[in-house]
C-alpha cells in the first residue's frame, strides 16, 4: 500500500541539505526499521553528490546480519517459515546487500571517532547511553540525517518509567528504587528541537512534534551559503595563493580556522625547534584530523623523513590519512609514482591505512605507531597525536621527546577525559613554557608551547540545531556557563542547601538555567566528566546534590552566586551474608565504592553493614578557589550529617523519601492514543532549594571520598581529619594517577554505638594501612612524591619532647638484634666515622627504615633527613636521582644528610646494646659515704664517757670496802707483823714474794693463794710508791 509521505518530512530533508545542517528522526513502533529505506532515498534524492554512507549502531543483535552469507542463511529460514515472501523483493534487503553500510557495537562505538557518515541509526534505545548518543551523533555530516529507532510504545510518557540497561549499575543493595528523570527531560527536549521529528512507524508525525506545523522550503540552493568568515577565507586564500608549500594546502581548507591553524602548523614545522609542542583543541567535527593531516603532508614536501602519528587505534585516523592523500595530491605528488600505501592487516583494522612510503626526494615515511611503542620513537623529527584526550596522560607525557610535536584533542569530553588533556597535561606544559620564557637562561632545557583553538565547524554549518540541541540536553557547552560570581562574600556567610533532582530535570526554564551552572562548575574543576555523569547524576537512587550558596537576597527574585557543588553517594548497609558471599567469589558488586573495598582491604564483613557517605565530586567556583569555599562545604556538610543543623526536638519533620513520577501522568497517558499524547513539563514540583534545617539528614556512620591521589587533594582532605585506608597500586588509565579511599568517622548524637562504629575504630586498620603501604613504595610507588608519601605515612621524627612507649631494655635489645647483627653494626660505625663509603651500609637502608617508620627506632630526625631516608630506604632510589629528580640538592648534601641519619641511628642501636650488656653482669653492694651527723671531737667524748659508764659498773665490787671479794684479803691485829716484815726486809728484790698469814677462814690453798696474790700486789704497790714519792 502507498501512502504520501507527510511534506514537513521531505521539507526537513532537504532544507538541512541546503542549509548543511543535521536532521533528526524519531521513529517509534515495531515495522520502524522499514521506513529507513524511504528516508535514505529521500535523503539520496536531496543530496547531489554521491550515496550517503550509513552507520548502524545496535546493542548486540541485528534482524538481519550484517554479514552476507549469514544474512543469506537468515533469510532462508523466513522463507522456510513463511514469514518472507520469495517473489516480493524485500526492499530493507536491497537496502543492506546495496553496500555502504557500516555496522558497530555500542561497545565499540569508540572506534567510529574521527569518521563521518551521511546517515547515524541507532537502535535498541534502552541500551543507550549518552556517551554514545553524542559520539555517534556528531560523526554525521551536515545535511545527514539521525534517525532513532523505539520499539511500541503504548504512550511517550512509558519512557519515564522505561528500565535502561545502565540502571543495573546504578542499584545497591540498600538503594534499589529507580526514577529515569533523565528519560523524562530526553523526550521534553525533543519537543523543543526545531529539526527533530517524532513519529511512529507510518510516519505520522506525533503532537509532541506540533512546533512544527508547516515548513517552508528554502530558497537557499546548496553550495550558496556564505558567511563573513567564508569570505575573509577566500581572501586568504588568493592572498596565499603562489605561498610555497601553504598555498596549495590552503585551497584545501574549509573553515577559515582550519586555515590559521594550519598556518601555525606550518611555521612551526618550517622554524624546526625542537622540544616545541603545538596543541589543537575544539570540539567535534572542527576539522581537527584535517588540519593534521594537510600539516603532515606540508612537513613532508618541507623535508621532514621520519613522521610518526599515534591515536588510540588505527580507525581513528582514517580522516587524517585522507587529508593527507589530499595534500599529498595537491602538492603534485602522485601514488604509486611518488608514495605508496600500506594497510593493516589486522582484523580489526579493518584495512585502515598505518604508512605512507613517499619516494619522490628522497626516502620519507608516515607511519603509525601504538601509544605505548614510545621507545620507537628515537629517530622522530615530528610526532603527531591525534585523539590526545582518548589516550592516559603518563602515556603522552612519555611521547613528549625531544622533537616536534603536534597534538589535538576534542574537550567537550566525548571521551570522557577531554578536561583532563587541558586541566593537567597542557596546562603543565604552558606554565613550564611560561617559566622559560620568564628565565632565558634555561629557555633550551623547557618545551615552547602554543595552543590553538577551532570553533567553526566543518561537518555541518553554522547554527545547526542538532548540535545546539545536543549541547544544552548533554550540558556539552557547560565551560561557557560559568555564572559570574557578583560579590565574594566570607565563607562563614555561606549557606549548604540540598537540592531536589525531581525539580532539577523536570525541564523548567528556571531549571535548565541552574542545571547548566552546576554542571559549568563541574566541567572546569574536574577533569573526569563525560556525559554519562548527568544520567548517573540524574538516575542513580543514592546520589544526591547540595550547593553552597551565598546570602539570599529576599527583595530580588534571583538565585543568589554558586560558590561549591557537592555530589555525595549513600553507601553501605549491606547485609553479612552479601560480604561473605562476596569475599568467597572474589568479586565485588558495583556501587558502595569504600564499603566494598574495606571489606576486601581488611577482610572485615562488619564495616560494610554501617551506613556512609561518600563525597563523589566537590567543585568550586573557577574564581573562588583557594578561598575556603571548598572546606566550608564540607564542614557544614559534615555537621549536618552529624545531626548538628536539623533541631528533630523542636521541628516536627517526617523523613520524605525523592517525589516519583506521579501515577497520574502515566495514567492519563495510557487512556490517550500516542497519535493524541501531548507530553509537557510536570506541575507542582517541591521547591528546588532545601534549606537543611528543614530536611532530616539519613543516619549515616562516617564520611568518605575517592579521588585521584595528589599532593594538594591529599592535604585537603587530611586538614578535614580524613584518614587514608587504601591507594590503588596501579595507576588510572587516564590520568596516572593512583586512585586513593579516605575515611572520618562521625560523632552522631545516638546513644547506642557499636565498637565498630565508635570514633577511634579506624586506627588499628590506619595501622595495617601504613604497614602496607611501606612494603609497596619500592614495589608500586616508587615515582612519588617524596613530599606525598611523607604526608601519607605520617611519620612521628620527634622525640625530644616526651620518650616514646618503649618496652623493657631486654625486649628492645632483642629486637635490635633481630634488626642488625654485630658485624653490621661495626660496619655501621665505621661509615659514621668517615672510614666506608655509603655504598657499603646501603644494603641496611631499608630495613633500618622500615624500622623507623614503623616507630621501633625512637631517633630524633629533621624532616629533610627524614625524607632522604625515605626515598633510599622504602622507595630504593640511588643519591643521583635524588639529586637531580627528587629533591634537586647537591650530591654532597644528600649526603652529608645520610650520614647524620646512620650515625644517629649507631647511637642509638650502640646505647641500647651496651645497656643490655651491663645488666647481665651481677651488681656490687655499693657503700654510701655520708658525713656525721656530729662533729668527731663530741663523737670521741661519747666514746670515752661509755668506756668510763662500762668500766665504773665492773669496778662496782672492787671499790665497795664491804664487798666479800676484798675482804677475803683483809689483815686483822697484824699489822704489827706486816710492819716487822717490812723492816727485816731491807731490799726487796723484784720477784720477791712476802707472806703474811690471813686470819680468814677458808679453803688452805685457795686461801694462800689468794694471800699471796695480795702481799705481792701490795709489795708492788709499796716499791711503785717509794719510787714515785721519795717523801715514803
Amino acid at each position: 500500500m502507498r501512502k504520501k509521505v507527510d511534506e514537513r518530512i521531505r521539507s526537513l530533508i532537504e532544507n538541512g541539505v541546503r542549509m548543511r545542517h543535521r536532521s533528526m528522526f524519531v521513529i517509534i513502533g515495531d515495522k520502524s526499521r522499514d521506513q529507513i529505506v524511504n528516508l535514505h532515498y529521500l535523503l539520496s534524492k536531496a543530496v547531489i553528490k554521491s550515496r550517503p554512507t550509513v552507520l548502524w549502531c545496535y546493542k548486540d543483535k541485528l534482524e538481519l546480519s550484517s554479514h552476507k552469507k549469514k544474512r543469506a542463511k537468515q533469510v532462508k529460514k523466513l522463507m522456510q517459515r513463511g514469514l518472507l515472501d520469495p517473489e516480493k523483493v524485500d526492499p530493507f534487503s536491497l537496502f543492506i546487500e546495496s553496500g555502504g553500510v557500516s555496522f558497530c557495537l555500542y561497545r565499540d562505538s569508540d572506534r567510529i571517532l574521527g569518521n563521518t557518515y551521511g546517515m547515524c541509526i541507532l537502535q535498541d534505545f534502552e541500551a543507550l547511553t549518552p556517551n554514545i548518543l553524542a559520539r555517534s551523533i556528531e560523526t554525521v555530516e551536515g545535511g545527514g540525517l539521525v534517525i532513532l529507532l523505539l520499539r511500541s510504545l503504548s504512550s511517550l510518557s512509558s519512557l519515564y518509567t522505561m528500565v535502561m540497561d545502565v540502571h543495573e549499575r546504578f542499584r545497591t543493595e540498600a538503594h534499589h528504587n529507580i526514577v529515569s528523570r533523565f528519560n523524562e527531560r530526553f523526550l521534553l527536549s525533543l519537543g523543543t528541537c526545531k529539526s527533530c521529528l517524532v513519529m511512529d512507524d507510518e510516519l505520522n508525525i506525533l503532537p509532541i512534534s506540533s512546533h512544527v506545523k508547516s515548513m517552508n522550503m528554502s530558497s537557499i540552493k546548496e553550495g550558496q551559503l556564505v558567511s563573513i568568515e567564508g569570505q575573509d577565507l577566500l581572501n586568504v586564500k588568493e592572498q596565499l595563493h603562489d605561498v610555497f608549500p601553504i598555498g596549495p594546502l590552503v585551497k584545501i581548507c574549509t573553515t577559515l580556522d582550519q586555515t590559521k591553524a594550519v598556518s601555525t602548523f606550518l611555521d612551526a614545522i618550517l622554524d624546526k625547534t625542537l622540544q616545541t609542542t603545538v596543541a589543537l583543541t575544539a570540539s567535534r567535527g572542527r576539522g581537527k584530523s584535517a588540519a593534521l593531516g594537510l600539516a603532515i603532508a606540508g612537513a613532508i614536501a618541507v623535508g621532514y623523513s621520519n613522521i610518526f602519528v599515534t591515536a588510540p587505534s588505527p580507525q581513528n585516523l582514517s580522516s587524517l590519512f585522507e587529508f593527507v592523500q589530499r595534500g599529498l595530491r595537491a602538492l603534485k605528488y602522485e601514488e604509486h609514482l611518488h608514495y605508496d600505501i600500506l594497510r593493516s592487516d589486522a582484523s580489526d583494522s579493518r584495512k585502515t591505512v598505518v604508512q605512507i612510503n613517499i619516494y619522490k626526494q628522497h626516502r620519507q615515511t608516515v607511519q603509525y605507531v601504538q601509544p605505548r611503542d614510545h621507545q620507537k620513537l628515537s629517530q622522530v623529527e615530528l610526532l603527531v597525536i591525534d585523539e590526545a584526550a582518548a589516550i592516559p596522560l603518563p602515556v603522552i607525557k612519555s611521547l613528549l621527546g625531544p622533537s616536534l610535536v603536534f597534538l589535538s584533542s576534542t574537550v567537550n569530553g566525548y571521551e570522557g577525559t577531554g578536561r583532563s588533556l587541558s586541566l593537567k597535561l597542557l596546562s603543565h606544559l604552558e606554565k613550564n613554557s611560561q617559566i622559560s620564557a620568564a628565565g632565558k637562561n634555561d629557555c633550551h632545557s623547557v618545551r615552547k608551547f602554543q595552543k590553538l583553538e577551532l570553533k567553526e565547524s566543518i561537518r555541518y554549518a553554522a547554527g545547526d540545531p542538532i548540535e545546539s540541541w545536543l549541547n544544552n540536553l548533554l550540558c556539552l557547552d557547560a565551560t561557557s556557563s560559568v555564572p559570574p560570581i557578583s560579590r565574594f562574600c566570607h565563607p562563614s556567610e555561606c549557606k549548604l542547601y540540598y537540592v531536589n533532582r525531581d525539580t532539577l530535570f523536570s525541564f523548567h526554564k528556571e531549571s535548565e538555567i541552574f542545571l547548566q551552572q552546576i554542571m559549568s562548575l563541574f566541567v572546569a574543576s574536574h577533569y573526569k566528566n563525560s556525559p554519562n555523569d548527568l544520567q548517573l547524576m540524574a538516575d542513580a537512587p543514592a546520589h544526591h546534590l547540595f550547593v553552597l550558596l551565598g546570602p539570599v537576597d529576599e527583595s530580588k527574585n534571583i538565585l543568589p552566586d554558586i560558590f561549591c557543588v557537592l555530589q555525595v553517594c549513600l553507601e553501605g548497609q549491606i547485609s553479612r551474608d552479601s560480604a561473605l558471599q562476596c569475599l568467597h567469589k572474589g568479586r565485588l558488586p558495583s556501587g558502595d565504592q569504600i564499603p566494598w573495598k574495606f571489606c576486601e582491604e581488611f577482610e572485615d564483613t562488619g564495616f560494610p553493614s554501617l551506613s556512609g557517605v561518600r563525597v563523589v565530586r566537590i567543585a568550586v567556583h573557577p574564581s573562588a578557589l583557594a578561598h575556603g569555599y571548598g572546606s566550608a562545604a564540607l564542614d557544614q556538610l559534615t555537621r549536618y550529617y552529624e545531626g548538628q543543623l536539623s533541631h528533630i526536638s523542636e521541628i516536627d519533620i517526617e523523613m520524605k523519601e525523592e517525589t516519583t513520577l506521579p501515577k497520574k501522568v502515566t495514567e492519563a497517558a495510557e487512556k490517550v492514543s500516542l497519535l493524541e499524547e501531548r507530553v509537557s513539563p510536570r506541575e507542582n514540583l517541591p521547591p528546588l532549594l532545601v534549606h537543611l534545617q528543614e530536611r532530616l539528614p539519613e543516619k549515616v556512620d562516617y564520611i568518605g571520598a575517592s579521588f585521584g591521589l595528589t599532593g594538594d587533594l591529599f592535604r585537603f582532605w587530611k586538614k578535614h581529619k580524613f584518614v587514608p585506608f587504601y591507594i590503588c597500586d596501579t595507576p588510572n588509565n587516564i590520568t596516572g594517577e593512583h586512585s586513593c579511599m579516605v575515611l572520618k568517622p562521625l560523632e552522631t548524637n545516638e546513644m547506642e554505638r557499636s565498637s565498630v562504629c565508635s570514633p577511634g575504630f579506624l586506627h588499628p586498620f590506619y595501622q595495617c594501612f601504613r604497614q602496607r603501604f611501606m612494603r609497596r613504595l619500592p614495589l608500586c610507588f616508587q615515582e612519588l612524591d617524596y613530599k606525598l608519601a611523607m604526608s601519607i605515612l605520617d611519620p612521628k621524627i620527634n622525640y625530644l619532647d616526651h620518650e616514646p612507649l618503649m618496652s623493657s631494655n631486654r625486649e628492645r635489645s632483642m629486637l635490635i638484634k633481630l634488626i642488625i647483627s654485630a658485624d653490621d653494626l661495626k660496619l655501621l660505625e665505621a661509615y659514621a666515622n668517615n672510614r666506608k663509603e655509603y655504598t657499603k651500609v646501603r644494603d641496611m637502608v631499608p630495613l633500618l627504615a622500615q624500622c623507623y617508620f614503623q616507630e621501633q627506632l625512637p631517633v630524633t630526625l629533621s624532616y629533610l633527613q627524614a625524607s632522604i631516608l625515605l626515598c633510599m630506604g622504602l622507595q630504593l632510589h640511588d643519591v643521583t636521582y635524588i639529586e637531580q629528580g627528587k629533591m634537586n640538592i647537591e650530591r654532597q648534601q644528600v649526603l652529608s644528610l645520610f650520614r647524620k641519619v646512620m650515625t644517629r641511628f649507631h647511637k642509638y642501636l650502640y646505647h641500647v646494646l651496651t645497656e643490655e650488656f651491663q645488666t647481665s653482669f651481677a651488681k656490687q653492694k655499693e657503700v654510701e659515704l655520708l658525713p656525721h651527723d656530729i662533729s668527731m671531737e663530741e663523737d670521741l667524748e661519747d666514746g670515752a664517757k661509755r668506756v668510763r659508764k662500762e668500766m665504773n659498773q665492773e669496778n662496782v665490787g672492787f671499790i665497795d670496802p664491804k664487798s666479800h671479794l676484798l675482804q677475803q684479803y683483809s689483815v686483822v691485829d697484824r699489822e704489827a707483823d706486816f710492819e716487822h716484815a717490812l723492816r727485816s726486809c731491807t731490799a726487796v728484790s723484784p720477784g720477791t714474794l712476802l707472806s703474811v698469814k690471813s686470819n680468814t677462814n677458808g679453803n688452805g690453798k685457795s686461801g694462800s693463794k689468794r694471800k699471796a696474790g695480795e702481799t705481792k700486789k701490795r709489795k708492788r704497790g709499796h716499791s711503785t710508791g717509794s719510787k714515785l714519792d721519795p717523801m715514803t
